[in-house]
């Protein structure tokens, strides 16, 4: 008898490598509250079947043959903004976590971390959090500490409000979206987070992304 108590997540896979589908399928299946609607095994494919069946979460490789992660994310939001996207990549390098955050994916996770990382990363990306593989939220926190000497001993230096509405800019809210929410003028909302941005020497969300995820602002979300 199910134990089911609310509708499943719907889940797409898209990867280019057999065995690595069927791995994913394998460890999503074992979860009762997660559904996999379809699979893709290239970028147009997942591209279309996204857009066609609109699952919850997207769970799509980096580099797959018609068009890449980034590409499919980007035109994937354009489409169907309420989606998220999880990208599972063997790479670690900064700059294509950078490249992913810019065009709105909600997940990074590493291939070699493809197990409890990845029904949490679906888990919490679907309740409106951002996961980064932890591997990489170190070193993106690692490149903003470089360029910007003092950041974390900035944060005490924040109001309560500038702190509330860097980490709702941090999961991806608009300016309008966040005057809506807090009651703010548009106006007001970016001047508290102009303010704290320039507190903590901060110039793009890649930079508040990373730190709020290394500060645990994204959890529990």
């Amino acid at each position: 008898m199910s134990l089911d108590t609310g509708p499943r997540l719907r889940v797409l896979l898209a990867d280019d490598h057999p065995l690595v589908l069927e791995g994913i399928r394998a460890l999503l299946n074992g979860d009762p509250s997660l559904e996999i609607v379809g699979e893709a095994r290239d970028g147009r494919t997942a591209l279309r079947l996204s857009i066609e069946l609109k699952p919850d979460v997207v769970v799509l490789d980096l580099s797959m043959p018609g068009l890449n992660g980034v590409e499919v994310t980007r035109q994937l939001l354009r489409e169907c903004p309420l989606c998220k996207v999880i990208v599972l990549t063997v790479h670690e390098d900064r700059s294509y976590f950078r490249k992913l955050i810019e065009v709105g994916a909600a997940g990074y996770v590493l291939k070699r971390s493809v197990s409890e990382d990845l029904r949490r990363a679906i888990h919490s990306v679907s309740a409106g959090g951002v996961y980064l593989d932890p591997s990489i939220a170190s070193k993106a926190i690692d490149g903003i500490v470089h360029k910007t000497g003092e950041s974390a001993d900035r944060w005490v230096d924040l109001s309560e409000r500038e702190i509330e509405i860097l980490r709702l800019a941090a999961l991806g809210h608009s300016n309008k979206e966040l005057a809506s929410l807090l009651n703010l003028s548009v106006k007001s909302v970016e001047t508290y987070k102009a303010r704290g941005m320039e507190k903590l020497g901060f110039h793009s969300r890649v930079q508040l992304v990373g730190y709020a995820v290394s500060e645990g602002w994204l959890k529990n979300v």
